[in-house]
């Protein structure tokens, strides 16, 4: 006996919109159980030879009241059916459960009824029946409803082939199947799998998903090239989809490092050539290789530093970039410094011409070299940099700062006092940069200074502090005081008439003051209404207190110390250049913190630079010969203080006076680069002399504006043509202006469209050249129609460039172009 519990909800659906239901039973399956329906104010009526009278009954006799007219047997064909007029007008219910489905679906397609009987099983479970339900749409066939069970087992909302695609790939680089094996256990494996012949030419006896995979990286591999013209022109373009999705990009990741391994395609690009692999990010095989030859390049010097450095430009876009990123970083800082290193002469007409040289140009080189190893050191992968590694140190050590300090030191030589012309005094720095800014009116000035700040560390942190809106920055040299090291540097930033070093040569005194600790400061400060202030107080000091503190002073000393804490200790001197970048970091921040707390006028300076190469130093980096004299007070690895020292041509010897200062100590200068080889102290990172590195101190002036100054990068898209007529397009685009620290890169989306409907390929291109000549940034990219185009032939579609909306999924039209799309029966065999 059949269960009416089924039936009872749609009769009485039926109800609500008519008020006649003609129910065909042929099998009579629900006769015995008909008159147990109860329906609220409906009468049933069973045909049995009757028909003339059910027909007067409900149209003449009751034409108002609800009626269910039930047949139990067949109907009979044609004529033969007396109700048939009114069966045609109202509809004929049945109960037969794939009708019941399909009726409850509302579609009634051709083939529906067979998809529902094939698939009975998925049909039974309500809740696919209700997913599936907000998919369905009156006019589904049966592969579209095939399609969109597929969806529905698959978790997804969207039934096309890609989507479909990405779900099961993404399950899979998992190493996951559950969803796969619903579509078997439902029997649509082999609708998908047939699906993917068509759409994607994918073809085999034995289908599976990680077949499915490898033949799509093949493919990839030869440029989905094919005898039959455009026959994988969908998997090339959902393909790339794929790869540039976030959703699917790191499945695709993983997936591509199985796919290389079982093709080995690392062993078939062994003897490629840098110009076949630069457009390549197939797998990440390609990535190392091109690293790799990069690196050999370098060293060989059989690449030039620009086409080293446009070469990992174009990188950046690599699906494999953000492994890589440091180790590029290293290999374009080296390909800069040995460039620079191939081509530089030192040759110094004065004093005033190798100040001036170095802080426009040479300290290029300091900085490079610091690049290189930060970068180098932070990367995962640093095999490929090891004979890299090599030539740099042997280059930068003995061109560089071996002939530099020699160059340099003949002009040491040839001073009588330190001072220049070309630079002012760092005993002059308060009264040069401080007091003009305080001296008007309420002014307030901020002074950090940060122990060791190279003149090269100073130059990138201003370039990061102009990355941020409304920041400027701009950097000014001093020379520095001799000896370049910390107590004395500290004392020629403070407020004084007069330096001098004391008995045992520290503390050195301020106008007669000790100078040493922030209490010391603060009394020397205390005479132009200053305070000076560890930085990581400043970092951790509530706002509203910094605020209050910034108020209460016209003048606030801010005291950072970073590079010089990890370098003056042999246990931790070869990390300064880590330190350095966090000294960087934390500098922005702290300026930051200061504007916020309403500061305006910022100087970043430093007490003194330093000297360092990473490789052990040779024997002959030491003098020696030991400092002689009646009185040595000090003795540093790069200066001596002391009384009636005797005269050495390894030293140049200064009297106090000669540098500015107002005691009876004299100073030695180990000449050049050299070192004082002392017990227990660190050789590679020293300061104290008169190399460049030590004495060039920086001066950066930082302001925070009122309006935004940051912006992106212009493009324009320059058409060549108004009409498509093959089955590509190539379409022109310029960057109107060079990248900057404030006009920044741009990522842009392409596509053609009709309407809203997608009819091509969406690459990313990225507009990030740094270059002066117009003919470096135009870029053009190719647009590969779909097979949907077609549809839109003779209609003008439009070329759109799209920017993703910051901190969402969402894309915005960036720029436009109109096409006429118009193509021939021969432009089939084009792609």
């Amino acid at each position: 006996m059949s269960s009416l519990s089924a039936v009872l909800p749609r009769l009485q659906q039926k109800f609500e919109s008519q008020r006649l239901v003609f129910w065909h039973d042929a099998d009579g399956e629900y006769a015995a159980d008909l008159d147990a329906l109860d329906i609220r104010d409906v009468t049933t009526i069973r045909v049995e030879n009757n028909e003339y009278a059910v027909k007067n009954r409900v149209l003449r006799a009751e034409p108002k009241e609800k009626f269910l007219i039930y047949r139990g047997t067949s109907v009979p064909p044609g004529t033969g059916n007396w109700l048939l007029d009114l069966e045609l007008a109202y509809g004929v219910f049945t109960a037969d459960r794939t009708a019941l489905v399909s009726q409850d679906l509302g579609l009634s397609g051709l083939g529906i009824d067979d998809v529902v009987r094939q698939h009975e099983k998925f049909f039974r479970a309500s809740k696919r029946v209700q997913s599936l339900k907000t998919l369905i749409t009156t006019d589904d066939d049966a592969d579209r409803l095939r399609a969109k069970m597929v969806a529905v087992l698959l978790g997804q909302g969207e039934h096309n082939m890609l989507e479909l695609t990405r779900t099961l790939l993404i399950e899979n680089a998992r190493g996951a199947h559950t969803k796969y094996d619903a579509l078997v256990e439902q029997g649509l494996d082999g609708f998908h799998w047939a699906g993917a012949a068509e759409i994607y030419g994918y073809r085999t006896d034995r289908p599976s998903v990680e077949d499915f995979v490898l033949w799509m990286f093949r493919q990839a591999t030869s440029g989905f090239a094919s005898d039959a013209p455009g026959a994988l022109r969908n998997i090339q373009l959902d393909f790339a989809s794929l790869r540039n999705d976030r959703r699917s990009a790191d499945a695709l990741a993983t997936l591509a490092g199985r796919a290389a391994e079982s093709l080995d395609y690392a062993n078939s690009i062994e003897d490629a050539e840098l110009a076949e692999l630069l457009g390549n990010d197939l797998f990440e095989d390609v990535e190392r290789k091109i690293i790799s030859v990069l690196a050999q390049a370098i060293v060989g010097r059989t690449m030039s530093a620009r086409e080293v450095s446009e070469t990992i430009r174009a990188r950046q876009s690599s699906m494999w970039v953000d492994q890589y990123r440091e180790l590029y970083t290293a290999l374009g800082a080296a390909s800069d410094l040995l460039s620079e290193l191939a081509t530089v002469r030192f040759e110094i007409a004065s004093f005033d011409d190798g100040l001036d040289r170095y802080r426009k140009h040479w300290f290029r080189i300091d900085q490079l070299y610091r690049q290189f190893h930060f970068a180098a050191r932070t990367t995962e992968y640093s095999g490929p940099l090891e004979a890299l590694r090599l030539e740099v140190e042997k280059r930068y050590a003995n061109r560089f700062l071996y002939e530099l300090g020699t160059a340099w030191q003949q002009q040491v030589d040839a001073v009588t006092d330190w001072r220049s012309v070309a630079l002012r005094s760092q005993a002059r720095f308060f009264a040069d940069h401080v007091e003009p800014i305080i001296r008007k009116g309420n002014r307030k000035a901020v002074v950090i200074i940060s122990d060791a700040l190279r003149f090269e560390v100073a130059d990138e942190l201003g370039s990061r502090i102009r990355k941020e809106d409304r920041f400027d920055a701009e950097l000014d040299a001093m020379l520095g005081v001799v000896p370049s090291y910390t107590q004395l540097g500290m004392a020629a930033l403070l407020p004084h008439k007069t330096l001098a070093h004391s008995q045992d040569g520290d503390p050195v005194m301020v106008d007669g003051q000790r100078s040493d600790g922030t209490a010391n400061r603060n009394k020397v400060l205390a005479q132009v209404d200053g305070f000076a202030i560890q930085a990581e107080d400043v970092l951790a000091m509530p706002n509203a207190e910094l605020r209050e503190l910034y108020g209460a002073h016209q003048v606030l000393y801010v005291y950072h110390d970073r590079i010089d804490a990890a370098g003056d200790k042999a246990r931790t001197e070869r990390q300064v250049f880590e330190a350095a970048n966090d000294a960087l970091r934390e500098l922005v921040d702290l300026i930051k913190r200061l504007t916020n707390a309403n500061a305006t006028n910022i100087l970043v300076t430093a007490d003194h630079g330093f000297l360092y190469q990473d490789t052990a130093l040779a024997d002959s980096a030491y003098l020696s010969t030991k400092p002689q004299g009646d009185d040595l007070v000090v003795m540093n690895r790069r200066y001596v203080l002391g009384r009636r020292l005797k005269d050495d041509p390894a030293f140049r010897k200064f009297e106090s006076d000669q540098l500015g200062l107002s005691s009876d100590l004299e100073v030695q200068i180990p000449k050049s680069i050299h070192r004082l080889k002392l017990p227990g102290a660190g050789s590679r990172f020293v300061h104290g002399g008169t190399s460049l590195q030590e004495v060039v101190v920086p001066v950066l002036t930082v302001n925070k504006k009122r309006k935004s100054d940051i912006r992106l990068v212009n493009v324009e898209v320059q058409p060549e043509t108004d009409k498509i007529t093959t089955g590509q397009l190539v379409v022109k685009l310029f960057q109107s202006e060079p990248v900057s620290e404030k006009v920044q890169a741009r990522t842009l989306r392409a596509g053609l469209y009709s309407g809203e409907t997608l009819i091509s390929n969406q690459p990313l291109l990225h507009f990030d050249q740094p270059s002066d000549d117009k003919r470096d940034r135009y870029q053009s990219t190719r647009m590969l129609l779909r097979q949907n185009a077609d549809s839109f032939n003779n209609h003008t579609v439009e070329f759109r460039l799209e920017e993703q909306i910051p901190k969402t999924d969402q894309w915005r039209v960036y720029q436009r172009a109109q096409y006429l799309l118009k193509r021939s029966f021969t432009s089939d065999f084009d792609f």
